[in-house]
């Protein structure tokens, strides 16, 4: 049989097959054998042994690409390369014979070239092996690939000559032509050896899962899968790459085809039995079940998620594997996020983990007691090394201490996570760590630069992430998120309503939750407090039924906000202490001193004392400066009852704190609410009658006010 210049007789049982790239690389070999030691200098020789294993384990490629391998580790051995393969292809079907014939002088002698069981020995036995059982008509065949292989490289090499003649205009084009190349000397290489398939097959998983960008693309590995599969439909771990290559693609037929043909071919080969007796065929089905729990999950298929997965954890506990127990529960809290019975299941996995050896953790504990249960759990992790299991824990550790308000330890985590070397050795050039919990931490680095003013930093960080998560990539759904949640808040403190309205359908698009959330909020600063809370009240019942604690302790935020701004404080303040309440049982001391914050303003300076150290400590830069808005608010109120010159005293007091709030709101950019400060400092600087300074305040002010939209209530009646 023989497929685009690849001979070989049957593709299940024989491991290696002569093509015309391995006769390049056999007269590559051969000719490192003759050369002298003192032709080759030590550098080049330790290039050239570098460069071998890839040649000898990776697919065919174009003569001229093999040329320009070889040249830029030795010029020298790359033209006598060059000339042996002209030779022999045009001469006569005897040289490529006596080819082969000499191959074998490599082994005879006291001190051989090559010893028999390198990797090089191997090779050529190989090689020597699979020629010999070639019939005369399959020799024939092979000579004529050979003669075709050559006259393909040597246009192939006069075309980069002409290419390397032009001028820099055009070298862009150039790049572009080679990328292209470079994917198509993989699809027209023919069917791969065993050992070829199984090197391709990693290689490409590993730059799936640590860098997407530097994989084929999926139309191209598709091709190259399907190629594989037409010649040996058993080979399970290429079903399985076509499951990662299609989810890549969002395309749920074709992934859970491979997913499901992936396992069946595993468990009938036995191809895990062999490996791990009978624990393999076990093994083998809990994974299948977990896989399929996790591409269910993945396209929003809940319901068919939460069977797959008892049926993972029921096979897992009784296999006792506690690395699989973990992924389970992992994929629990993602199902508890997504579906709200999901969370009966959950509660009874972690009731069943102690007897597993694995950690609880139950909502409301304190941040010593989570992050000890953390700790237990990374000790298993250390202790295996499973490195992405650490990084997701890591990335974890970031989102509970931002739940928690603590802003710099979060990006202590997130920093440690960034800084950590992989576990897992790489080939060279691979970027590391390209995975979803990476993405994670750079997205809460952007959002925490974000919250503290630093645009141009937040800006450097996503252009950081579209770079190493391409737009088709499957993480690239985080950043993107998390852009349009920057843009969204920078277009709110700017005034531009109308731009953040338009933020807010890309933001569903990505996540319904936070998309009727944030359009509750740009209502709401349209004054059109009517729809805003039609819509708050059905985001708060739906975020009640899924218990999504965080969500709906911002969403009874907003709505007590729309109660100030509606001149309704009586109705706010139930709201409020509800709030509150959740704050305290959750240990959420951010949401509880934003609440507090806002109790506050009916409470004065008493109350307000119990949120301004954390908010000042590890607060956004706009809540720093909102609580600043209200200290000098609450300081005016108190001044009512003083004296004279105590009066003037504390409205002194109250502008410098004014002026602090101000510069808080520049850093965000906060227009609206630079606004109102200017507003509230005119007045009181014409109570103290200085005239000159107020009139600047009110000329800001008027500035201000004719750019950005008026309000449908006093200015100085909300927070």
């Amino acid at each position: 049989m023989m497929t685009n210049g690849v001979v070989h007789a049957n593709l299940f049982g024989i491991k290696d097959w002569v093509t015309p790239y391995k006769i390049a690389v056999l007269v590559l070999l051969n000719e490192m054998g003759r050369t002298g030691e003192g032709a080759v200098s030590l550098v080049e020789r330790r290039k050239l042994n570098q460069l071998l294993l890839p040649l000898l384990q990776g697919p065919d490629i174009t003569l001229s690409k093999l040329y320009k391998l070889i040249e830029e580790s030795c010029p020298q051995l790359a033209n006598s390369v060059q000339i042996r393969i002209k030779l022999m292809a045009e001469g006569e079907l005897k040289d490529m014979e006596q080819f082969f014939d000499d191959l074998s002088d490599s082994f005879s002698g006291t001190e051989p070239e090559v010893h028999k069981t390198s990797v090089v020995g191997l090779f050529l036995r190989h090689m020597i092996l699979a020629y010999s059982k070639l019939s005369f008509s399959q020799v024939f065949k092979l000579y004529t690939a050979l003669q075709q292989y050559f006259q393909n490289g040597e246009k192939k090499t006069v075309e980069d000559a002409d290419m390397d003649r032009e001028d820099g205009e055009k070298q862009m084009e150039k790049e572009e032509l080679d990328v292209s190349v470079r994917e198509e000397e993989v699809s027209c290489s023919g069917p791969l050896s065993q050992k070829q398939a199984e090197f391709f097959l990693s290689q490409q998983a590993a730059l799936l899962k640590n860098d997407e960008t530097k994989a084929l693309t999926p139309a191209s590995l598709q091709k190259e899968l399907n190629n594989l599969l037409k010649f040996n439909p058993d080979f399970a771990e290429a079903h399985y790459l076509s499951y990662l290559n299609n989810l890549r693609v969002q395309d749920v037929f074709s992934s859970t085809h491979s997913l499901l043909h992936y396992f069946d071919r595993l468990i009938l080969t036995g191809a895990e039995g062999k490996s791990n007796g009978e624990e393999g065929y076990g093994r083998s089905l809990r994974y299948a079940a977990l896989n399929l729990a996790a591409l269910h999950c993945r396209f929003g298929h809940y319901q068919q998620a939460e069977l797959a997965l008892q049926e993972a954890i029921r096979i897992a506990q009784e296999s006792n594997d506690h690395v699989c127990l973990q992924h389970c529960l992992s994929w629990l809290y993602v199902l508890g996020q997504k579906r709200a019975d999901s969370y009966v299941l959950l509660e009874h996995s972690v009731k069943k983990a102690v007897h597993f050896g694995l950690p609880r953790a139950f909502a409301g504990k304190t941040a010593n007691k989570l992050m000890d249960a953390l700790k237990d759990s990374d000790l298993l992790h250390w202790k295996h090394s499973l490195s992405e299991l650490i990084d997701i824990s890591i990335a974890q550790k970031t989102a509970i201490w931002r739940l928690y308000g603590r802003s710099t330890m979060a990006l202590q985590q997130a920093q440690m996570l960034l800084s950590m070397n992989s576990l897992e050795s790489l080939n060279a050039g691979v970027q590391q760590n390209n995975t979803e919990s990476f993405a994670v931490a750079l997205c809460h680095l952007a959002e925490l630069h974000a919250e503290q003013g630093c645009f141009a930093a937040a800006g450097e960080v996503l252009k950081h992430l579209k770079d190493r998560f391409p737009p088709n990539s499957q993480h690239a759904q985080l950043w993107m998120l998390c852009d349009q949640k920057i843009q969204f808040d920078r277009a709110m403190n700017d005034g531009k309503f109308h731009l953040a309205d338009s933020l807010v359908t890309g933001i569903t698009a990505l996540n319904g939750i936070e998309g009727v959330y944030r359009k509750a909020v740009v209502l709401q600063a349209q004054n059109q407090m009517t729809e805003a809370h039609k819509l708050l009240q059905k985001l708060l019942t739906y975020c009640q039924k899924l218990k999504n604690t965080e969500m709906v302790i911002s969403v009874l935020l907003s709505v007590a906000e729309l109660y100030w701004r509606s001149s309704s404080p009586t109705i706010a303040m139930p709201v409020l202490l509800e709030a509150l309440a959740l704050s305290k049982e959750y240990r959420l001391q951010y949401l509880a001193s934003e609440t507090v914050l806002n109790l506050a303003y009916a409470q004065a300076l008493t109350l307000l004392h119990m949120a301004i150290e954390p908010i000042l400590a590890d607060g956004a830069v706009l809540d720093k400066g909102r609580t600043m808005f209200l200290v000098s608010k609450c300081q005016v109120a108190s001044a009512a009852s003083y004296d004279p010159v105590k009066k003037a005293e504390a409205l002194e007091a109250a502008i410098q704190n004014l002026s602090e709030a101000k510069n808080y709101f520049a850093q965000v950019d906060c227009r609206e609410r630079i606004r109102d400060v200017a507003y509230f400092q005119a007045r009181l600087y014409h109570a103290l009658g200085k005239t000159q300074e107020r009139n600047h305040c009110a000329m800001i002010f008027r500035q201000l006010h004719q750019e950005l939209p008026a309000h449908g209530v006093p200015l100085i009646n909300h927070l």
